[in-house]
């Protein structure tokens, strides 16, 4: 492979979020009883006439906007013809000539160097995104295909790529960022075990420092981004293989096999003069209002690259925590909600982003359904709280982590936590004073360190203290004493 590079373009269908369907008032969600949300206009019957809905056209101009998008004047419906089970109406209504969304681009995130390292950055240009509708589900048995309809004529987004990208790695950050950018928007769940996102990767190689571009295959229906990525590895050196040994690569649609880890032929590739495009007579245009667009690009919410970007300015956030909190919507709005009630990202950050995603994958090992910050019984408040708190002197952060997996288990509030279990610090002077000499007259070795000039061995005369006032002594006081204790002897 090291005589070639790697081209490649992905198009990625979207379900877009809409109670109805594309063109019928037939409702749609996941996991109904197959072929029970279908009408008359989704199986195609004779007489039938389709009826727009404007929410899914709404949330698609979203999208492109999301997306950096020009939102054309006037879009169109064309049918796009072919014969396959799936498809009841034997045609798709989709835009192939005018699409809703011009151009646009993606900023991606590559891997640094390490897990602590923030990675490069670079714009992924896209070609267009289009609404169509979805065709329905078919499960493959060993003797037969069984047909489900219910998926049939759900609003469709497909985001399409230039041909922009040049490895697994690439496409794979490509995908990530682009699924939290929609999440974020609240168009699609785009969660890929349910088919609401879903993965074409178009993957072509030529030598190293040619400008034209090789052929093409397709590799359809993706439906996990580690599918995507290693059926791009494989592609990639397939084609290489057959290059060298002096054949050509034929333009094709290939299937991934995600228990053998290879792809197979399944047809040759069509060309867009296959599918017999031709205007729909049953739809008009849709000519797209200024205003409501410029009310649609005003409720964008702020994009998670950018958020991770203020997170590192306004608070001081280092990449490990903001690369967490930004990556997933409902935990940074639950850390913002938490700096409602209590001013302190840092602590509050660590928070969320270690002690409350180690507590909730627990839970997802052990079979509680409390497996996502929105399942669980802790709130902002929760958090908030706790933090101001240890503020505030009255529990030290190492009580403070066993009132943090209590608060978790219960629900219950830190405070009421603390006073049922008597947690609160220590302040009295006179015992912790008591307990501070009994530590220096037992360990003589720490006391030289310290005298020496090694601060941490005061560690070594806490640990005896904290133990004994079973670790409510006040860490402040508790230094203070010891040093004038120390340095009075």
């Amino acid at each position: 492979m090291s005589s070639y590079e790697a081209v490649i373009g992905l198009e990625i269908h979207v379900q877009v979020k809409s109670r109805t369907k594309m063109f019928t008032a037939a409702p749609y969600h996941y996991g109904a009883a197959p072929n029970t949300l279908t009408d008359a206009v989704v199986l195609g019957l004779p007489g039938t006439l389709p009826v727009l809905n404007h929410v899914a056209i709404e949330q698609c101009a979203k999208l492109g906007l999301m997306l950096g998008c020009e939102i054309a004047a006037v879009c169109k419906w064309d049918r796009k013809n072919y014969f396959y089970p799936d498809s009841p109406k034997n045609y798709q209504l989709t835009q192939n000539e005018e699409p809703l969304c011009i151009g646009g681009k993606v900023e991606i995130e590559l891997p640094g160097p390490s897990r602590n390292v923030e990675g490069v950055h670079r714009w992924v240009e896209l070609n267009r995104i289009h609404l169509e509708e979805d065709p329905g589900k078919l499960t493959h048995e060993a003797f037969e295909t069984l047909i489900d309809f219910n998926r049939a004529g759900v609003p469709l987004a497909e985001i399409v790529t230039e041909p922009d990208m040049s490895s697994s790695t690439e496409a794979v950050a490509f995908l990530n960022c682009l699924r939290n950018m929609i999440i974020y928007a609240g168009i699609s769940d785009c969660n890929m075990e349910k088919g609401q996102m879903r993965c074409d990767a178009n993957v072509s190689i030529r030598p190293i420092g040619c400008d034209k571009l090789g052929t093409r295959t397709e590799m359809k229906n993706l439906n996990s981004i580690s599918n995507v990525k290693a059926s791009i590895e494989y592609e990639i050196e397939r084609q290489a293989e057959i290059l060298e040994e002096g054949g050509t690569i034929t333009q094709e649609t290939r299937r991934w096999d995600v228990d053998k880890g290879i792809s197979f032929s399944l047809r040759s590739k069509e060309e867009a003069h296959d599918y017999r495009y031709f205007p729909d007579p049953d739809l008009m245009p849709v000519q797209m209002d200024r205003a409501r667009v410029a009310e649609l690009e005003a409720e964008l919410p702020e994009r998670p690259l950018d958020k991770q970007r203020r997170y590192q300015t306004d608070f001081s956030l280092p990449f490990t925590i903001t690369s967490v909190l930004c990556q997933n919507c409902e935990l940074s709005e639950f850390f913002e909600t938490a700096l409602e009630t209590h001013n302190a990202p840092k602590a509050i950050a660590n928070y969320i982003t270690n002690d409350l995603l180690r507590e909730l994958s627990a839970a997802s090992e052990h079979g509680d359904s409390a497996l996502s910050v929105g399942q669980c019984q802790l709130t902002p408040a929760h958090i908030a709280t706790l933090v101001k708190i240890i503020d505030e002197g009255v529990i030290s952060k190492h009580i403070g982590k066993e009132v943090f997996t209590e608060m978790f288990a219960s629900g219950e509030m830190p405070d009421a936590i603390i006073d049922k279990n008597g947690l609160k610090q220590s302040n009295d002077t006179g015992e912790v004073e008591a307990l501070c000499r009994e530590a220096i007259a037992g360990n003589a070795k720490a006391v030289g360190q310290y005298k020496n000039g090694n601060e941490k061995a005061l560690n070594a005369l806490k640990g005896p203290v904290m133990k004994a006032t079973k670790g409510k002594a006040n860490p402040a006081m508790l230094d203070q004493l010891l040093k004038r204790l120390i340095d009075a002897g």
